[in-house]
């Protein structure tokens, strides 16, 4: 607590999880870089336009009243997090986190500069020279480089890319946005570079409540004791036979964290399998069968079998399958049409000279699609007859929305109060289209014998 962590120099691992790694790695990043970039109808496919109040998500144009759906998102992903750990715990940390995919990239960039890790941990003891600060510097400059273009990639989700890199290379990019470039340009810097597993042990709260949803069937990174103890070491010094552990503490070495698995499940532990990598290829060298250091149960290790059906994942995964039904049929379900009818409160009806009845109404109206709505506004009476409407035309801009004063008449309908329906409809696509019920006034009955108008 009162002293500097020692810095930890990670071993290069090679094997299958090494190569998922770098796979997931590749793939996470090109994601996040190149999805600003990608334009659909002149929008940025992922933007999410603060200032204007939508959120354009592949193809779906959200505006605030639509946050149901956001937060619908955000209880798929959070549960979709508790459903594989419980399968196959810290699966996300090891592979998806972004705290370990750009660490890893980072570390990429270190060993391209200093090489493997007893080349940085000679270059740490050695003192400074020009040759030692070249190869810092260079390795500090290419993270910096990263760190811009990760905070420039993640701005240009709030401001498109092609407004955002024009106006760096300008020098016109100045306010919140070069602000928020900066910082996490810098945030990235910091993590990736130096806290890196600081940041899992001490600032990650999930490394705390995983183990809320751990039980024995959960697979995680595990030592096998009874194969693996007593080691190499421990048996020469008690004379008995060895287990199948060499004590190479190469397990050690490639862990990002720095802990010895050997000790048991931890919760630092990222499930990361680079031990499983490292272990099995001094297996392979000293003619052993691989598996001393595996993806395994605790119900496994005691001779049980794996149950991957159990009540916990079947309630996880059923309630996640409910929510993405849910999900799936409330989207195909959405009108990208608002409409909300209000009466004008200050008059009930008014008669026209030419005796039709008039009602003045408010409509709000606001559109979600991404291409410019051209309506036609239809009202009918509760008998099925048309009304007039002005305007009966109506154009919306993509993420329009706006108040609008209607007028509704009519001519010979039964006087009183009664029911009127009314539907927007786009003239180029009959299916899209939204109706409400409102109410509609027909004038007062006439006193007996007063003639007609």
């Amino acid at each position: 607590m009162y002293s500097a962590a020692p810095r930890i120099q990670v071993r290069a691992a090679h094997g299958r999880h090494a190569r998922l790694r770098l796979l997931a790695m590749v793939v996470l990043l090109a994601l996040f870089y190149g999805l600003p970039w990608i334009q659909v109808g002149g929008r940025p496919l992922v933007w999410f336009d603060l200032p204007g109040r939508q959120f354009h998500l592949f193809g779906l144009l959200l505006v605030p009243q639509d946050l149901i759906y956001l937060t619908w998102l955000l209880v798929i992903a959070a549960l979709t997090l508790f459903f594989f750990t419980t399968l196959a715990g810290r699966l996300w940390c090891g592979y998806a986190c972004p705290q370990t995919v750009w660490t890893e990239a980072f570390m990429w960039i270190e060993q391209a500069f200093e090489g493997d890790r007893h080349q940085r941990l000679a270059l740490d003891r050695a003192p400074w020279t020009p040759a030692k600060l070249l190869r810092r510097g260079g390795k500090h400059l290419a993270w910096l480089a990263l760190g811009l273009y990760t905070g420039l990639s993640f701005v240009a989700y709030f401001v498109p890319a092609r407004e955002l890199f024009p106006a760096l290379i300008a020098g016109t990019l100045g306010g919140w946005a070069l602000f928020w470039v900066l910082f996490y340009g810098f945030a990235t810097w910091g993590n990736a570079g130096f806290m890196r597993e600081q940041v899992c042990k001490y600032m990650c709260p999930y490394a705390r409540f995983q183990s809320a949803m751990f039980d024995r069937d959960t697979l995680i990174v595990a030592y096998d004791a009874q194969r693996g103890e007593p080691r190499k070491s421990e048996a020469r010094r008690l004379g008995s036979p060895r287990g199948a552990c060499v004590d190479c503490s190469l397990c050690v070495q490639v862990c990002p964290v720095g802990i010895d698995i050997r000790k048991g499940l931890q919760y630092e532990c990222i499930a990361c399998a680079a031990c499983v990598d490292a272990c099995d290829a001094v297996m392979d060298s000293v003619q052993q069968a691989r598996g001393l250091i595996r993806y395994g149960s605790l119900a496994q290790q005691t001779g049980q079998g794996l149950r991957l059906l159990r009540p916990r994942s079947v309630g996880y995964g059923l309630l996640w399958l409910l929510l993405c039904a849910g999900f799936v049929v409330a989207l195909a379900q959405r009108t990208p049409l608002q409409l909300e009818v209000m009466r004008d409160r200050h008059a009930l009806y008014r008669q026209l000279g030419d005796g039709r009845i008039e009602n003045l109404y408010s409509l709000h109206l606001g559109s979600q699609d991404r291409r410019p709505l051209r309506l036609r506004l239809q009202v009918t009476a509760a008998d099925g007859r048309a009304l007039e409407v002005d305007p009966a035309v109506i154009e919306l801009a993509p993420g329009d929305s706006r108040s609008l004063a209607v007028s509704v008449r009519s001519r010979d309908l039964p006087p009183g109060l009664q029911s009127a329906r009314f539907q927007l409809v786009a003239e180029d696509d009959p299916r899209l289209h939204i109706e409400r019920q409102a109410s509609y006034h027909a004038g007062a009955p006439r006193p007996v014998g007063d003639p007609a108008p």
